[in-house]
């Protein structure tokens, strides 16, 4: 791999690489499909099927045509006090 597409390469992963804070000091009141997958180990899929089939441990909240997880159900889920 050359120089250059190996930079390419790194630039593309850290693009695609969203950090998150610890769960522990999320204070908001609820998350995103991909924030909510991240903290449970999941992949987004996951979560969007639990909401469409509504068998999942977890339902969301519809906002705004958006799914929006409670933090506290996550947080729950995860085991994770605080």
């Amino acid at each position: 791999m050359s120089l250059t597409t190996q930079s390419a390469a790194n630039q593309a992963a850290q693009q695609t690489t969203a950090e998150y804070l610890p769960l522990e000091t999320v204070t908001r009141p609820n998350l995103t499909t991909e924030e909510g997958a991240h903290y449970l180990n999941r992949r987004p899929q996951t979560l969007r099927a639990w909401a469409c089939l509504e068998n999942g441990p977890i339902r969301p909240r519809r906002i705004g045509g958006r799914l929006a997880w409670s933090t506290a159900e996550i947080k729950a889920l995860a085991g994770v006090t605080a």
